[in-house]
């Protein structure tokens, strides 16, 4: 009997630590290299998406905790439950939802072209015919210069490391989302954004197939961070 006493003592203990000090934890996968959506400062992962699934984890009641990999990676990551879910600056296209499940969209963006300002010969995407033009492995612009005819693509882990390459005129252009263009243009001199942009797209927040229960949390979320404020603030603070 008192073996048992002892016992549930100790049980009860841990249940009363885990409601005391800590939340059931979320963890999410992003990719830092994507400003002001996610990106590195001081060695923490900050950015847009970061505040914002911070904010949802507090609505829905867990702690998140961020994992940066690459992000060719991320939806590896969350089909083998290394991940919970991925915000990264993802766009929700028909072949990853063959993969996960995806949240409302939180965010659309365009496609654009980055140039050097001495750059006066590409007006539109069809001058990148016959172009050396960097993109962001595995992202959106990879995509679509990937089925371009005639257009050389040279793709990079990190987005700061193709604007140096055109800096340097290694490369022609640079097709990269247009928020994140926009930071690199306004931080770096001697370059800027074509006028002409592509097809918008929406970001959200991946999940796996498995977890409905937490999609329907997030897109929640999601529809409250909207209509407290919250989400306008997070766009006034990075966009």
């Amino acid at each position: 009997m008192k073996k048992f006493m002892k016992s549930l003592v100790l049980f009860l203990a841990m249940v009363m630590s885990v409601v005391a000090f800590g939340k059931e934890k979320l963890y999410v996968g992003t990719n830092a290299e994507f400003p002001p959506f996610e990106y590195l400062e001081k060695g923490e992962v900050v950015g847009f998406d970061i505040d914002l699934i911070k904010a949802i984890g507090e609505k829905i009641g867990m702690e998140v905790v961020i994992k940066d990999m690459s992000f060719d990676g991320l939806i590896p990551a969350l089909e083998a439950n290394k991940v919970d879910i991925v915000i990264a600056g993802m766009t929700a296209n028909e072949e990853r939802k063959m993969a996960v499940n995806f949240s409302t969209p939180y965010y659309t963006a365009n496609q654009v072209i980055i140039l050097n300002e001495d750059n006066n010969d590409i007006k539109s995407f069809d001058d990148l015919k016959g172009k050396l033009v960097g993109v962001m492995l595995g992202f959106t612009g990879d995509v679509v210069v990937s089925e371009m005819k005639d257009v050389k693509s040279k793709k990079y882990n990190a987005s700061y490391a193709a604007v140096m390459e055109l800096q340097n005129k290694k490369i022609d252009a640079i097709v990269l989302d247009s928020e994140t263009a926009l930071n690199y243009v306004k931080n770096n001199k001697g370059i800027k954004i074509l006028e002409s942009k592509g097809q918008p797209e929406e970001y959200a927040i991946a999940i796996s197939k498995k977890n409905t229960e937490l999609l329907e949390k997030i897109n929640a979320a999601i529809e409250t961070l909207k209509k407290d404020g919250t989400y306008d603030a997070l766009l006034k603070k990075y966009m």
